[in-house]
């Protein structure tokens, strides 16, 4: 059985870079807190916790202490109020996604409504939203494209969630367009998130058997798998080796493997190495 490891597989540059600023802010002897995860994959938060960065649901009293702005980067509202707190700042946010940020600002500094195409309860959506002075209008799906509202605006801009399929989100786009006569579309899904996307439309095809790596809640792992399960009926999502199931690749000859960007590479490794161990036993 040949197991074929997608290039694109395992951490982007941004969640590297991220890991990074964390692992040394711990190193430095700071008190380090962040609000939430800095990604989503229970290993890497995990290892962050085990550095001596605490996980804080709320902001108390910032004095002595610094707070981790996550991958997914956070609302202006809370970066204000964690300053004032006394908090000392330590940024992670993924560059693309603060580019994200900038192009919704200024956009809607020029006077036009911000239209966000994400997941609705999605960190990095959050953020975007908390940038503005106005309530962006966020649309996560083909069907719930507010016609009524879009009405009314006169020009708007949309962005898209970095980790978005690029294909849903132009259909998204389509819906749009009818309804709003001066319309900017900037896509912001990253670079990474296009690599990774036109690899697994490749292995599908090329594989009897996909297995997506990555955990429940990453937003980027979940699209991967969609589109691979939509090419290849044989397509598995996975976070660890414990959850592979022998039965996938009875009469498999080859097997697909990729990895969310927030998957670390240890992860990925041990799961080819235990899939190649159930070909040695066939």
């Amino acid at each position: 059985m040949i197991v074929n490891l997608a290039k694109s597989a395992g951490f982007c540059s941004g969640v590297k870079r991220a890991i990074d600023i964390a692992l040394k802010t711990a190193d430095s002897g700071e008190k380090v807190y962040m609000l939430g995860d800095i990604v989503h994959n229970e290993d890497v938060v995990r290892d962050i916790q085990q550095a001596g960065i605490k996980k804080i649901n709320r902001l108390g009293n910032g004095k002595g202490k610094s707070l981790l702005i996550r991958a997914h980067g956070s609302s202006l509202r809370n970066l204000l109020k964690a300053i004032k707190a006394g908090y000392k700042i330590f940024d992670a946010t993924c560059p693309m996604v603060k580019e994200i940020h900038r192009i919704a600002k200024e956009m809607e500094s020029a006077g036009f409504r911000i239209i966000i195409i994400g997941d609705k309860d999605h960190d990095e959506v959050r953020g975007i939203a908390g940038q503005l002075k106005q309530k962006a209008i966020v649309i996560d799906n083909i069907k719930n494209v507010p016609q009524e509202s879009l009405k009314k605006i006169k020009k708007a801009c949309v962005v898209v969630q970095s980790t978005q399929n690029i294909d849903k989100a132009l259909q998204i786009l389509g819906r749009i367009k009818p309804f709003v006569k001066d319309l900017r579309f900037f896509n912001t899904i990253c670079r990474p998130t296009r690599l990774k996307q036109n690899e697994i439309k490749a292995l599908p095809v090329k594989n009897n058997v996909v297995i997506v790596i990555g955990s429940r809640n990453s937003a980027n792992t979940k699209r991967l798998y969609e589109i691979s399960k939509s090419l290849n009926k044989n397509t598995y999502r996975v976070n660890s080796k414990e959850e592979i199931r022998r039965e996938w690749f009875r009469g498999a000859k080859k097997v697909g493997i990729t990895a969310g960007a927030s998957t670390p590479d240890q992860t990925t490794q041990e799961i080819i190495k235990y899939i190649k161990q159930l070909g040695s036993k066939r």
